[in-house]
């Protein structure tokens, strides 16, 4: 049995701060080319797995497919 079974509907905790980085990434975007604090709210978004860092040096981010 899968935990998501046993919880039925499983939310993570945003402020509206993230949400609105969230619906302004549409598309891959550099981590580099977003202000300071975006760059932040992003590194806080890839750690609650709601945003994917794609590549290693001067990485892009997107919106994690199953957001």
């Amino acid at each position: 049995m899968k935990i998501n079974e046993l919880l039925g509907s499983f939310e993570i905790y945003t402020t509206i701060e993230e949400q609105q980085l969230l619906t302004k990434l549409h598309w891959p975007t550099k981590l580099s080319s977003l202000p300071e604090r975006e760059q932040q709210v992003a590194e806080n978004l890839i750690r609650k797995s709601l945003l994917k860092k794609i590549g290693h040096t001067d990485p892009d981010v997107v919106v994690n497919e199953e957001y």
